[in-house]
């Protein structure tokens, strides 16, 4: 008998906590729930004794110990999804594609695909409720985990929103609600709601449908306080933050964020002026490094914004799609059908080039974080490409970029002004941009060089033809 989660043991304090909350729900003691802790994430702590043998640690989507079948985001595909495709990069699909909604692109973050599904699930009676993100009434949340039973209440919910949030009180709101339910939410989040539903199969006729968000990494509360303090908005004064303010008139990345202040005037700043928020790893869960699902595999569907030409000109946004059920891919081609959707096949290479960055960091990347963590005696979960090669200079990119992330939380947490901050991460920016185009440089003269050889092998196997 413990007396402890082990949860706690191995995923929190191994720094491998997303925050889903799923670990809470299954915990038949009730001996965690989710508060804040000081670097701005939400994560499970002890409240009570612990009697169980390890339940909360069996829905973690982080656990460094799972059970074989479930093993990898593979092992859990062939639970769940039936397709005819399979990539090693995004793991089981049926079609890959990229358009939007025509009724609610322009009141979406993207392309609108996620609030069309969401309303015609509803509007079929496939699923009863929806679980996604809305705003919330408790001061400094912002937003949370709620349910959606019509169109209206759905419309309320259809922004992107880079704060944290929990499932922890889904699942028992779940267990409440007569019906079934879809849920939207990351890769993780959709992770821990496949092992839930493996642990419990009542929970797969209960959750028949999944939305799957490709994310670009978890964001502390402090990635919202740092934008707000860029146009002189304190923390204790945010109200109504909105991350995916789109300029229709411009491209898909020029968009902004903004937030009302003490005095309800809205403010806004364009993104692109505050610098990379994404690639530097500020203010990102340690989690998110050890991630190996770009793509949400475990997904019915899987939706991402079309960064790539000529999608990305268009500031209304476009969305890609990844269909990985018989229901998703029935439900875009009505859609098709009934010219509801404006979308296009779209060839895997291309789908591919899009997701590029993020296949080099989640993937290409992984061995060399995994070295450093395994160095200092930390936990980590099982993981695809583990064996990856990893050259020296992008070795040393990635040891940098983890030191930035860090550096973003523990900055933030001794002084939030976003001056000041971006004073002191100048040093840590300036070794982590070298390092970048050390990599670069490299990578492009390897090309290059490849290019020669092509061209000089082909030369000498026409001049050996003429002979």
């Amino acid at each position: 008998m413990n007396n402890f989660p082990r949860v706690i043991d191995l995923v929190v304090k191994n720094d491998l906590c997303v925050g889903c909350g799923s670990c809470v729900y299954k915990c038949p003691s009730n001996a965690l729930e989710m508060s804040w802790d000081s670097k701005g994430f939400l994560l499970p702590k002890v409240v009570s004794t612990c009697d169980s043998d390890g339940d909360c640690l069996d829905v973690c989507p982080f656990n460094p110990i799972p059970k074989d079948e479930v093993k990898t985001e593979n092992e859990i595909a062939e639970l769940f999804l039936e397709t005819e495709n399979h990539h090693q990069k995004i793991g089981k699909y049926n079609q890959i594609y990229a358009g939007f909604s025509t009724e609610f692109r322009l009141s979406s973050s993207s392309g609108g695909l996620g609030t069309y599904l969401s309303v015609k699930l509803l509007e079929k009676k496939i699923v009863d409720h929806i679980f996604s993100i809305k705003e919330s009434s408790t001061p400094g949340t912002y937003y949370e985990y709620a349910v959606s039973s019509t169109k209206d209440d759905l419309l309320r919910a259809s922004k992107t929103r880079y704060f944290p949030v929990t499932m922890a009180s889904v699942f028992s709101e779940i267990d409440k609600l007569e019906g079934t339910v879809a849920i939207v939410g990351v890769g993780c989040f959709i992770k821990a709601i496949r092992l839930a539903q493996h642990r419990d199969p009542t929970l797969k006729e209960k959750i028949p449908f999944l939305i799957g968000i490709i994310c670009g990494g978890l964001k502390s509360s402090f990635f919202t306080e740092y934008l707000a303090s860029k146009m002189d908005v304190e923390a204790v004064n945010i109200h109504k933050p909105q991350f995916r303010k789109k300029d229709i008139e411009s491209t898909a990345n020029d968009y902004s964020f903004s937030c009302f202040d003490e005095n309800e005037e809205e403010k806004s700043i364009k993104m692109k002026t505050v610098g990379d928020m994404w690639g530097t790893g500020f203010f990102k869960a340690n989690a998110c490094d050890f991630c190996d699902d770009v793509t949400t595999e475990l997904a019915d569907i899987s939706l991402g914004d079309a960064w790539l030409d000529p999608f990305d000109k268009d500031g209304k946004g476009t969305n890609v799609m990844v269909s990985r059920s018989s229901l998703a891919e029935k439900l875009i081609k009505e859609g098709i059908e009934n010219e509801d959707l404006e979308v296009d096949f779209l060839p895997l290479e291309i789908f591919l080039s899009s997701q590029q960055g993020s296949f080099n960091h989640r993937h290409k990347g992984l061995p060399a974080r995994i070295k450093v963590a395994k160095k200092k005696k930390q936990l980590v979960p099982p993981k695809r490409f583990e064996t990856e090669m990893v050259s020296l200079d992008f070795e040393l990119v990635q040891k940098q970029r983890m030191k930035v992330r860090a550096e973003s939380l523990a900055l933030w947490q001794n002084r939030k002004e976003a001056s000041i901050f971006d004073e002191s991460m100048q040093k840590p920016l300036k070794k982590l941009n070298f390092h970048t185009r050390i990599y670069h440089k490299r990578r492009a003269f390897l090309q290059f060089k490849n290019k020669v050889i092509v061209k000089i092998g082909s030369f000498i196997l026409s001049k050996n033809k003429n002979k």
